[in-house]
């Protein structure tokens, strides 16, 4: 390709999806374009795609795949050239002990207990929820009534070489999740998620990807003190990995109960869907626009904007 301006340099971006979903699921439709019309040229490609290593950027979008290649995965994030969210956080955030480290912090979030494989499952009394540590999409995630079901689960886990998460089953669930959308650092839309995990006994139905449970998703317009709320997890995240909270350039805060109880069930820095479908096409189109902004600061920052000096390398001698 001809460039226009030879002496302006032109960041290679990635999108990355996964071998099942190579350009997401639909909910990122439009971001390649906003991102071209911004003047930076992306594309998208599966993460485990040689080429995503000859990206000057990598933006993780849809690597839904990784909990099964977990380890391929945090190495791969480690050889790109540079990635958003950055290494260090992915290595941190796909593993749900991370929970544990924003209770420290002062966060309140769901009640959970984890067990390595070579220790002894506790359960609390009454309805609970067994998942993997490692997991997205609810894949693995089950409800339980009675106990020695919800062992057999955990042992079957166990043996995989898994850890496991218990929760309490929290009914405020069943008024769904609010799903708050942060874009470097900043509050930029949120949708609900209803209820994800069937009754006991039942199985869910797994989108036709197969990588990730079907989803019930509307828009929302949560209280400003639940942003307020989101905003504080997303600052003890950046807090514990010495951070600030603008350098994530995407950021889920997902939480259940209202503005009185606010509680978090997940801080999605991963991979997560941004529900950019569940806005009108005013909305979309003004949110999308402040990613590509936000991605246009993030290549000032990582030394990769348009009039680095490295685009002297293409002048003429």
């Amino acid at each position: 390709m001809k460039l226009a301006r030879p002496e302006v340099f032109h960041p290679r971006i990635v999108l990355a999806g996964c071998q099942a979903l190579p350009a997401s699921d639909g909910d990122d439709d439009g971001l390649v374009e906003v991102l071209r019309q911004r003047g930076l040229h992306a594309h998208w490609l599966p993460w485990d795609d040689p080429h995503t290593l000859d990206a000057d950027l990598v933006i993780l979008r849809a690597t839904w795949d990784y909990t099964e290649r977990l380890d391929e995965f945090l190495s791969w994030t480690r050889r790109v050239k540079a990635l958003l969210n950055a290494p260090e956080v992915v290595a941190w955030n796909t593993d749900k002990r991370y929970l544990h480290d924003l209770a420290v912090s002062g966060v309140r979030v769901v009640e959970t207990e984890f067990f390595e494989p070579d220790q002894t499952l506790h359960l609390p009394g009454g309805e609970v929820v067994i998942k993997p540590a490692v997991g997205a999409g609810s894949i693995g995630a089950k409800r339980f009534r009675g106990h020695t079901a919800a062992r057999e689960h955990a042992d079957e886990m166990h043996d995989n070489g898994q850890t496991v998460m218990v929760q309490p089953y929290d009914r405020r669930i069943e008024a769904g999740e609010t799903a708050m959308v942060f874009i470097a650092g900043e509050p930029s839309h949120a949708f609900l998620k209803g209820p994800m995990l069937p009754p006991p006994g039942q199985s869910f139905e797994l989108d036709p990807s197969g990588t990730f449970a079907a989803e019930n998703l509307r828009g929302a317009e949560p209280d400003p003190r639940m942003w307020e709320f989101g905003r504080r997890a997303l600052a003890a995240a950046a807090a514990h990995l010495e951070t600030d909270a603008a350098a994530f350039l995407y950021a889920r805060v997902d939480v259940i109960g209202g503005a009185a109880d606010a509680t978090l069930l997940e801080l999605e820095l991963v991979e997560p869907s941004l529900g950019w479908t569940q806005q009108s096409r005013e909305v979309r189109e003004l949110k999308q626009r402040g990613f590509a902004l936000a991605v246009e600061d993030a290549l000032e920052r990582l030394g990769l904007g348009p009039m680095t000096h490295r685009a002297t390398d293409v002048l003429p001698k």
